[in-house]
């Protein structure tokens, strides 16, 4: 049997399933080459079946169609996650309708899964400087040096910038004390505007600022103070300044769901002598979660220099009264959320609060590694999207995806992942999602399409692994094709520090060499820049009905509509040619015009702009 299953509302674009509290909905099915004898409607939550009823239909001999229209007053809560289905009687045999990875409808004989509706109630105002725009992550202590720094007397500092390997252990996960610092500063970001400006973006994320005693300062020593080895807060300010002068917003990474064992608030070294651990009567003693006090606490994920905080009310009153609104009095435009799965939706409430009040159109981008429409993590359904949270999320399943696609051809994968992050994610989540190909976190994009796989080498092997010349050549143009793909789906590209110049490493540490001097000056980034600028100038880039489709094995396309104009990206990551015909149509990077049969090249992406 073929199926077609619609959800769909005048205040949503088609084939988007989330709607904004109060929007009238439209359920449709058709069902081809099977007739029906009864047909059934279920719309739930994780908790209840809310609607259970049979529903008229009409028949056309061996087919059917029926439709549901649903209003405010089918859902129980003004916000929140449903789920929904068919079921029918034909011939005596029940059928359910059921969705495959793409979204689309099939007859199944057994109950098999759910279309998903969101319905959200948006509480503040979305960060619309970042549409179109595009952001550049930075990892403070290897981007530029400069200014006048204070260096820390607890960390070691390799004066080697050009050619210096960054600390590593001699097997992977075994712990090693991270705190070899390069002397990278926010002084030298300051420094160095003309050249961010230079690749056409308007936001730059900053890694970890805040006072700790590591080189990635996820180990928060003290919040309300930016780290003296970046040139504290008198550098913050001064890049802020700056950088708006240029019209470029800073965010900050905002790590609130643990701190540093070697901080004020746990000081398990005794530095400074009023922690958690030094008394039971420290005002930081219910931070944490003793179990063996002062040696057995609950740390993140086992790692003893990070010891998880407590939700209690002192300390959510810390960050949300205090942290907080240092920095977005200091002029900052938003925060990335360190592991936002692990922060509690209360807690995620108040930050989101405690930001919006001072900067309506801040931008708080929350990290998460999967579908962040439906995620359940710590026995908590998520509801980052529902309208008091996040503005949108870290999108690795789309970095996933294209890098399948680029080394294997794999298009459906890329076509479903598409698919469903615009079926599942409000069109004003999808314009804010920071798309990227590589972070502090991930292998380099350069060596992941290009190098040899990590099969579990020594460290020491992979501190100096690099590409032979014709292979970097070859993996340069691949990373060009990556990159303008990512920069035209929906949301906002995120350029990695040095992606941009395809500097190579593998995983943490290899992917947080410094930003090479004579980098500045690497025409190569003169791409990055152009694909920005067009971004910046076509309105289009900004669309929210967006559909994928596989032409052919390893051949993508995506459209996206708006106003009567529609962008037409085609993607070839097999190994031969591929011919199509289109309407007369102009390419958005190379400005030629276009019409009837093209060819696109093996590698090869194309951003075409057309009629509908």
């Amino acid at each position: 049997m073929t199926a077609c299953f619609d959800i769909e509302s005048k205040s949503t674009p088609s084939g988007n399933h989330t709607f904004p509290k109060g929007s009238e909905i439209n359920i449709k099915l058709t069902v081809c080459e099977s007739g029906a004898e009864r047909v059934f409607f279920y719309l739930g939550n994780d908790d209840r079946v809310f609607i259970e009823r049979e529903v008229e239909f009409e028949t056309n001999g061996s087919s059917f169609s029926c439709a549901v229209r649903l209003d405010e007053s089918s859902f129980p809560t003004a916000d929140g996650l449903y789920f929904c289905h068919f079921e029918f009687i034909s011939n005596g045999t029940r059928y359910y309708t059921a969705f495959d990875c793409g979204g689309n409808c099939y007859i199944d004989t057994r109950f098999v899964n759910e279309a998903q509706i969101l319905i959200y109630n948006e509480e503040y105002v979305s960060p619309e400087w970042l549409f179109g725009g595009a952001m550049y992550q930075i990892f403070p202590d290897r981007f530029a040096r400069g200014g006048e720094v204070i260096r820390r007397e607890d960390t070691v500092y390799n004066e080697d910038w050009e050619n210096g390997i960054p600390e590593y252990p001699e097997i992977r996960g075994d712990s090693f004390p991270n705190n070899t610092h390069f002397g990278g500063t926010l002084w030298g970001v300051a420094d160095r505007l003309d050249y961010i400006e230079s690749l056409g973006v308007n936001c730059i994320y900053l890694n970890p600022i805040f006072e700790a005693y590591s080189n990635h300062k996820y180990d928060t020593a003290d919040f309300l103070s930016v780290d003296k080895s970046f040139g504290g807060d008198k550098a913050l300010a001064n890049l802020i300044e700056k950088a708006h002068s240029r019209g470029i917003k800073i965010i900050l990474d905002g790590v609130f769901n643990h701190v540093g064992n070697d901080s004020i608030y746990f000081d398990a070294y005794g530095k400074y002598g009023n922690g958690a651990c030094q008394s039971k009567d420290s005002p930081y003693y219910e931070w944490f979660d003793f179990n063996d006090y002062p040696n057995g606490y609950e740390s993140w994920w086992g790692i003893k220099n990070l010891p998880r905080t407590v939700r209690c009310d002192s300390y959510v009153s810390f960050i949300t009264e205090q942290v907080i609104p240092k920095y977005m009095n200091m002029g900052v435009d938003g925060f990335r959320l360190d592991v936002a799965d692990e922060l509690e939706s209360g807690f995620l409430d108040r930050i989101a609060l405690a930001i919006k009040q001072i900067k309506p159109d801040a931008l708080i981008i929350g990290e998460v590694w999967e579908d962040a429409s439906n995620k359940v993590a710590y026995n908590e359904r998520k509801r980052y999207f529902r309208g008091k949270q996040l503005d949108s999320v870290t999108n690795y399943p789309i970095r996933n995806a294209i890098i399948d696609f680029f080394k294997y051809g794999n298009a459906e994968f890329l076509c479903d992942t598409v698919n469903t992050l615009c079926r599942n994610y409000p069109p004003h989540k999808l314009k804010a999602l920071m798309n990227f190909l590589g972070s502090h976190d991930t292998e380099r994009i350069t060596t992941v399409l290009g190098g040899d796989e990590d099969m579990g080498e020594p460290n020491s092997i992979l501190a100096v692994k690099r590409m032979s010349k014709e292979a970097l050549a070859q993996t340069k143009e691949l990373l060009k094709q990556a990159y303008l793909l990512l920069a035209s789906l929906p949301g906002v590209p995120c350029i990695y520090y040095g992606d941009e110049v395809a500097t190579e490493g593998y995983h943490d540490p290899f992917n947080r060499t410094t930003f090479k001097e004579q980098s500045f000056a690497d025409e190569y980034s003169e791409f990055f820049g152009r694909v920005n600028k067009m971004r910046r100038d076509e309105p289009l880039f900004t669309a929210t009905q967006t559909k994928a489709c596989v032409l052919a094995s390893g051949v993508l396309k995506v459209e996206r509509e708006h106003c009567g104009k529609k962008l037409v990206i085609l993607a070839n990551m097999s190994d031969n040619e591929y011919s199509l015909n289109i309407d007369k149509a102009h390419d958005l990077l190379t400005g030629d015009t276009l019409c009837g049969n093209i060819t696109l090249g093996a590698k090869k992406v194309k951003i075409l702009k057309t009629e509908v």
